[in-house]
């Protein structure tokens, strides 16, 4: 007991230390060693015995669920913590490890929210695969700086028989891949600034199943060579293991190398901040956001949540940018708009969350008492939220959810709206009223985890239809304007839909453009538009970005469209929702208000009145010009 609170103790005081936080990621593709990794990590930390740390039986910590130790693979994110001693300093490393199937890879987008680098792994055998670009993808794009780790190589020695000259020639051609893919990837600025290299440290290789690591700067410091590798795999498994603890921890070389290589929070809120929050930079909150100031403005972001199986109680894990959190604080929902109080604040020793009296900025966490979704932007007061997580991936499967007994139905609509809580890449559509529920995912297997956990773990025998690709449904050329007749016949309203250009729809897929509604000028907005080539005059007109597709208004002088506007860009983001073809959601789309004629009486143009002659005047322009349906593609390769 009293190790474990010295444990605590210790990861307490530390997160203090803003300088000496590195909060972290594992990602890579399916099956190349990240959770073993982990478990060698926490072992060398003292969170779990040695002897279990990468065991298929008693080891994998991060899995908590009965289903990722049957098919021996990570479903969910899970986060840990531990302390590692370098250059004569402690620091506190808060790690997150991630899922590599590409059915979960909404957890791996969650989390980079919450850090500030990651441990890319690769199969030293199978080298780049298309989810690691995956993985590179959503990383960069939340300005997460990579570090490189080439992970069995032990498979390079035993399985493909390679010489020590083949090995580096190996370690070459991946390392350079993984440059290109940075290159490719990376913004400007991060080009040529995040590219890994063997000789500085930041690529490192090693076997996570046996424990051992080796970069170049470390070699040179112990005096070992690839020659020592091979002699390793004759030795016995004990004399292997007692040379690789001394000469060759993987803990050492991995731990030291995200010191060194990997940002602090202080560091990275300079350049992150910009990229993932769009308020104003030189208020005093937007000071307190890129300074990781702890005595600032609270700005606490949701990027996983856990319901607690037995008390039904959610625990919201995060990321704390700004201030310092305490139990019994009352705070602000941004997103939801309203205040509730904070239970607890709870940080991990190793895989287990404890409670402690304050945390400051810069540090990864978890609260309780909050009622929220993954994203709210929790505060003191009313701020701009952070944007919102984007997933590269969106549904593709959907299936039909029913109670077996009828009598469960209310028990089936509260289990899925706790899984969608848990898991927000699903989407679900529950219709109380007809009991129909459809659920949507990335895929088969993801939906197929989400039914044995809703029979497993929540206690519900439920049936399921076949499952059915979900399409998207959009136009291929510009229509004429198309009227819609408000039903009182006041109101009429005159719409055009056409193909979104290529380069605003991959700068808003990017998250260059941010996807919201835009009531006055936005600088950053602006700036991305004009470089992927449209004028001033067609950025003014730019009203609303919803799920990849446009609003413009390009009427004049109409001196009420300002109390009407808001219900026009509800009625079109119902149509991105559901088509006019088969009722799936629209994509690449530019609509624009051509022209309106509105009654100069407000009470005979309200929602009533707006809302169905929008979406008609919309559905008619698509029809117009034969709106197609898009099915969806696997991308294979890099």
């Amino acid at each position: 007991m009293a190790q474990e609170e010295k444990k605590l103790t210790k990861i307490q005081r530390l997160t203090s230390s803003q300088k000496n936080i590195r909060n972290i990621a594992t990602s890579a593709h399916i099956h190349h060693g990240k959770t073993a990794f982990t478990d060698n990590l926490l072992a060398a930390a003292g969170m779990m015995a040695a002897k279990n740390a990468g065991s298929l039986e008693e080891g994998m910590t991060t899995w908590q669920h009965a289903d990722e130790q049957e098919r021996l693979m990570t479903v969910d994110a899970a986060n840990v913590s531990m302390a590692h001693e370098f250059g004569g300093e402690e620091y506190l490393i808060n790690l997150i490890d991630t899922p590599g199937h590409v059915d979960f890879s909404g957890n791996v987008t969650r989390a980079m929210r919450a850090i500030d680098g990651t441990v890319v792994l690769v199969c030293a055998s199978e080298g780049i695969m298309p989810q690691t670009e995956t993985v590179l993808k959503q990383a960069l794009r939340e300005r997460v700086k990579p570090i490189l780790f080439i992970n069995k190589v032990d498979r390079l020695i035993k399985e493909l028989k390679m010489t020590p000259e083949q090995m580096q020639e190996r370690f070459i051609k991946i390392y350079k891949d993984f440059n290109k893919l940075v290159e490719r990837l990376a913004e400007p600025e991060f080009k040529e600034k995040w590219q890994v290299d063997i000789n500085e440290g930041s690529v490192a290789f090693g076997s996570a199943r046996d424990n051992w690591a080796l970069s170049l700067p470390f070699m040179k410091k112990k005096g070992v060579s690839f020659k020592n590798i091979f002699e390793l795999y004759n030795m016995g498994e004990e004399e292997r293991k007692e040379w690789t603890w001394k000469n060759a921890a993987l803990f050492e070389v991995i731990l030291d190398m995200v010191i060194k290589h990997l940002p602090s929070p202080v560091e990275a809120q300079k350049y992150r901040i910009s990229k993932i929050w769009s308020g104003e930079a030189e208020s005093e909150f937007g000071k307190n956001l890129t300074n990781c100031d702890a005595n600032g403005e609270l700005a606490f972001v949701i990027t996983r949540i856990v319901i607690d199986p037995r008390s039904g109680k959610e625990i919201s894990a995060g990321r704390l940018f700004s201030g310092t959190l305490e139990p019994g604080m009352e705070v602000y929902l941004n997103n939801e708009a309203k205040k509730q109080k904070i239970q607890q604040v709870l940080v991990y020793n190793g895989i287990k969350p404890e409670q402690v009296e304050r945390v400051p900025a810069g540090n990864v966490l978890a609260i309780s008492g909050i009622v929220a979704e993954v994203g709210e932007t929790i505060t003191l007061s009313p701020q701009t939220p952070f944007e919102e997580i984007k997933h590269i991936f969106e549904p593709v499967i959907t299936k039909a959810i029913e109670p077996k007994k009828m009598a469960d139905l209310p028990k089936l609509v509260e289990v899925l709206r706790k899984v969608l809580k848990e898991d927000p890449s699903l989407k679900v559509e529950i219709n109380e009223e007809t009991g129909e529920n459809l659920v949507s995912g990335m895929g088969e297997l993801h939906l197929e985890i989400i039914e044995n956990r809703i029979v497993t773990e929540k206690g519900l025998e439920i049936k399921t239809s076949s499952p059915i690709v979900v399409y998207r449904e959009t136009v291929v050329k510009k229509s004429a304007p198309a009227e819609g007749k408000s039903p009182n016949k006041h109101n009429s309203f005159f719409m055009t839909v056409e193909p979104l250009e290529d380069n605003v729809y991959n700068a808003i897929k990017r998250g260059d453009v941010h996807e919201r509604r835009y009531k006055k000028r936005d600088d950053n907005m602006v700036k991305k538009l004009l470089e992927a080539g449209l004028s001033n005059d067609e950025i003014k007109t730019y009203k609303d970005i919803y799920k990849g597709c446009v609003l413009a208004d390009e009427t004049r002088g109409e001196v009420h469209m300002i109390e009407v506007i808001d219900l026009i860009m509800d009625s079109f983001e119902q149509v991105i929702d559901a088509g006019p073809l088969a009722r799936e959601p629209c994509m690449k789309l530019k609509v624009t208000i051509a022209d309106i004629k509105l009654h100069e009486d407000a009470i005979h143009r309200g929602p009533a009145q707006v809302y169905p002659a929008v979406r008609d005047a919309i559905a008619d322009a698509m029809k117009s010009v034969n709106a197609s349906l898009f099915e969806p593609l696997y991308g294979c390769g890099y």
